[in-house]
């Protein structure tokens, strides 16, 4: 058995295994919608090493020859569909175009010398032309995102796209054989079928990691969310919170918490239901996203307790925003009953730790309710 036969059984075996890793990512988070056109490549993409196979192992090399192709195009088309799920750009409709122009221009080919170079662009012009698709999606999201890791999978397009390029070169001078069972049989398509192979691995990879990079960002989310008010919980507010104080003292900026706590909500929830009791701590949540400066942490600690940690900001501003926050509570919408919300705010020392600043903020909160509630402490005036 030749090199060239391992070469296809294994780029088989490889699209078999990313196929099947796609199908379980696809299936285990229906969110990740390009892992469906990423399994659809592979599973796609299968039929052309077995086809290359039947072209050389059956009696119908004309049928497994066509079935090769036209695996590989609708691979590609798959594959370039799910580069701009991935990277959050429309469908691309320039790839469905060159499907259509690679299948017309392969049937103008038949009557062609292969062992040329002008054959060889037109037999690969679905491959390069869709991967510099890919490529420049992966340009576009870097400019938007910022983020290195699609700089180094438009890298990986690129040279992808490179080596479908050059091999029509390789193909003239090595000899790539007259027919398909010719090309089969050939080392050029040990060489075609081996670094192949290799770049079909790196950009399954490449894009694997970057679904599961996906993924784990919004497990961490979810953990960190409060799925009623749609606010930080509390084990996310303490994770970004302690982040936020340390970028705070490093850069010598102020930072000030607010704790907010509903008054006689167990009354809210005994006379009205649990239900409306819900939809007052949804709105709570969404007045203080409204309120609060765009940079601003906000979370729901639990109950009926919420925070909010201010960067750039002293008690004075603080005070400002927490009022804002009370005044909004009074005025929740028709269909909820009234509702009013004493708080506490304090500023951060050098000295502190994130508990010990809701700790001094928690028992300002306890002291304007002891005042008589509906109200923020230290009182504005004296917020200084």
């Amino acid at each position: 058995m030749s090199g060239a036969v391992y070469a296809l059984i294994v780029n088989a075996c490889v699209a078999v295994l990313f196929a099947a890793t796609f199908a379980v990512v696809r299936a285990s988070y229906p969110q990740q919608r390009a892992s469906g056109w990423f399994c659809a490549t592979y599973a796609i993409g299968l039929f052309a090493p077995l086809s290359e196979l039947g072209v050389r192992f059956t009696a119908m090399p004309i049928a497994f020859t066509a079935s090769s192709y036209l695996a590989l195009v609708l691979s590609m088309l798959c594959f370039t569909q799910g580069v701009a799920r991935l990277s959050g750009q429309p469908p691309s409709r320039a790839a469905a175009a060159i499907a259509i122009m690679a299948l017309f221009g392969r049937v103008l080919l038949d009557d062609g010398a292969r062992n040329t170079i002008g054959y060889g662009f037109v037999y690969q012009f679905p491959y390069y032309s869709m991967l510099l698709l890919c490529t420049m999606m992966a340009i576009r999201a870097v400019r938007e995102q910022r983020d290195p890791w699609w700089t180094a999978l438009g890298i990986i397009f690129a040279i992808t796209a490179s080596h479908f390029m050059i091999k029509p070169f390789f193909a003239a001078a090595f000899g790539s054989g007259t027919t398909m069972r010719d090309y089969a049989a050939s080392n050029y398509a040990l060489f075609s079928q081996a670094l192949g192979g290799l770049l079909t691995i790196a950009s399954a990879l490449a894009v694997l990691l970057m679904i599961v990079r996906a993924v784990l960002r919004s497990t961490r989310a979810e953990s960190e969310t409060d799925m009623l008010t749609c606010v930080a919980n509390r084990r996310g507010f303490e994770r970004r919170a302690n982040a936020l104080i340390a970028a705070s003292r490093r850069e010598g900026r102020e930072m000030a918490a607010i704790m907010l706590d509903l008054d006689h909500f167990k009354q809210i929830n005994d006379r009205f239901g649990h239900a409306t009791g819900d939809a007052v701590l949804q709105a709570v949540g969404q007045v203080l996203i409204q309120t609060v400066p765009r940079d601003a942490l906000v979370a729901r600690l639990g109950g009926e307790e919420f925070v909010a940690l201010l960067g750039c900001a002293g008690l004075r501003e603080a005070g400002q925003v927490a009022e804002e926050i009370r005044m909004a509570v009074t005025r929740l919408g028709a269909g909820l009953p009234r509702v009013t919300v004493s708080g506490g705010i304090a500023k951060l020392r050098p000295r502190d730790t994130l508990v010990t600043l809701l700790d001094r903020a928690d028992r300002q909160a306890y002291e304007a309710k002891q005042a008589g509630r509906d109200r923020i402490y230290p009182p504005f005036s004296s917020a200084t």
